[in-house]
């Protein structure tokens, strides 16, 4: 079709947007090390503090399941990195399926991105509140104290990002600092705690070996979703050219260190037998390492940071999608609003929609209904991955000299084709129900598509 090809770069992100955002106090360009702090934060949210009982159940073959995921984190990584040099854009995955595809995979990119941010986002603050409640015990109370909290877990980022990408940035290296104290001190100080026979066995269930790998995997698959963070938000990155595929290498490097090491040492400070069934395992490889039962309040404060932090910029993310379709008129007008570097609209609607979705979890009690939404954001979340790692392998194969760079060409055709593996094994690892009701929701998407492009039609005719 006629819009396979094109350059988005002077609809998606204007020359004098830059400017513009830099004459409000509140706006500021983030520099390399918030842009990392950014990945980082998004792809370590409060899953960390369960991920070790999550896999004990398998033994420690788990930790072979975690590098090969790793792995893949890093080829898709690379391959944003890449991307990025060649489309400094906000928008990110949109942008370069855009690029590759034509206005209606980017659309679908941004559809479904769109979705996984809002609902992971209410989510998020339901977990968040289980920890909350460990530090305030009257939050957990009744099921409306519980969902109150909900709420102002979610509106507090809310209104950060509101406050302009300034405030962004501050509170984003502010609450990947308090965060990670606490885990480097499990990750790095429990290694001198480490005991081996903590370790239990190998392999613990019936499974063959690619058997267990597989099934730990499809646990620890989503610990690396938001790899994206720094290409989505590239417009707000100084020398994005440069630095989103940086902070994308070295995020999603620095996570994947944190949760390898932090698996490992609570694989050796915990007995297998009891951290098959804990709740807290990191609060019982603190207690292990320093005695005491001091450990759950320090590590339920590390978690609620944690997930403060991943909701600060997950909300960021989740309207800068959209703020980038509407450039292009494939969203609403209104989503292009922005003010101190910040799109206000995407921001307050995303977080409405994660009200009423959390809102609707407490009335009902539909703890089902919910786990299930939760699940379709894993399916929606590698839609974008997908696109965006085809589009490399477009842009490599089709010869356009302008995004390929000749002497990495080999390189970054294996390169893409791991990214693409990768993103199929999350969509495979997401389940069957998932797949199924997350294609009901791009379809749902369909439909504003139609509405949009006919807009669009007719306003250039």
């Amino acid at each position: 079709m006629s819009t396979t090809l094109r350059d988005p770069a002077p609809t998606t992100e204007p020359a004098t947007e830059p400017a513009a955002a830099a004459e409000s106090p509140h706006a500021r360009r983030f520099g390399l090390p918030i842009a990392t702090c950014l990945v980082m934060g998004n792809v370590i949210g409060g899953g960390i503090f369960l991920l070790p009982a999550s896999v004990a159940p398998f033994g420690t073959i788990s930790l072979v399941a975690f590098g090969v995921l790793t792995a893949g984190a890093i080829a898709l990584a690379l391959v944003f990195g890449r991307l990025a040099e060649r489309h400094p854009q906000t928008g990110g995955p949109y942008v370069y399926a855009r690029a590759a595809f034509g206005d209606f995979a980017g659309f679908l990119a941004a559809w479904s991105y769109w979705i996984t941010a809002w609902v992971s986002n209410a989510a998020l603050a339901v977990a968040a509140v289980g920890y909350l409640t460990v530090l305030f015990p009257a939050a957990g109370a009744h099921k409306w104290s519980m969902c109150l909290a909900a709420l102002a877990v979610q509106w507090l980022p809310a209104l950060a990002n509101l406050a302009g990408t300034r405030y962004v940035g501050a509170v984003q290296v502010i609450a990947t600092v308090l965060k990670f104290a606490p885990l480097l001190l499990v990750a790095v100080g429990g290694l001198f705690f480490f005991d081996p026979a903590n370790l239990g066995p190998f392999r613990a269930t019936d499974q063959s070996a690619a058997g267990a790998v597989s099934a730990a995997a499809a646990i620890l698959l989503f610990s690396y979703l938001g790899v994206e963070s720094a290409t989505v938000s590239a417009g707000e990155v100084r020398d994005p050219a440069r630095n989103v595929g940086r902070a994308t290498i070295l995020g999603t490097a620095g996570a994947a260190v944190v949760y390898l090491l932090g698996t490992l040492s609570v694989f050796g400070l915990v007995a297998h037998e009891k951290l098959v069934s804990s709740t807290a395992p990191f609060t019982d490889a603190v207690n292990s390492m320093f005695g005491g039962t001091w450990g759950g309040t320090v590590v339920a404060c590390a978690a609620v940071i944690s997930m403060l932090g991943a909701l600060n910029g997950w909300t960021l993310l989740s309207a800068q999608t959209p703020y980038a379709a509407a450039k292009d008129g494939l969203f609403p007008k209104v989503f292009e609003t922005k003010k101190r570097g910040v799109p206000v609209v995407g921001v307050v609607v995303t977080v409405a929609l994660a009200s009423a979705l959390t809102v609707y979890n407490y009335t009902l009690g539909a703890e089902g209904v919910f786990e299930s939404l939760v699940l379709i954001t894993t399916f929606t979340a590698t839609v974008p991955y997908l696109l965006a790692t085809a589009a490399q392998i477009y842009f490599l194969l089709s010869g356009q000299r302008e995004r390929v760079h000749p002497g990495r060409l080999a390189r970054d055709g294996v390169l893409a084709v791991l990214a693409f593996g990768f993103s199929m094994w999350l969509v495979a690892g997401s389940g069957y129900a998932a797949v199924y009701q997350g294609v009901l929701f791009l379809f749902a998407g369909v439909l504003c598509y139609a509405v949009m492009s006919a807009r669009k039609t007719r306003a250039t005719a």
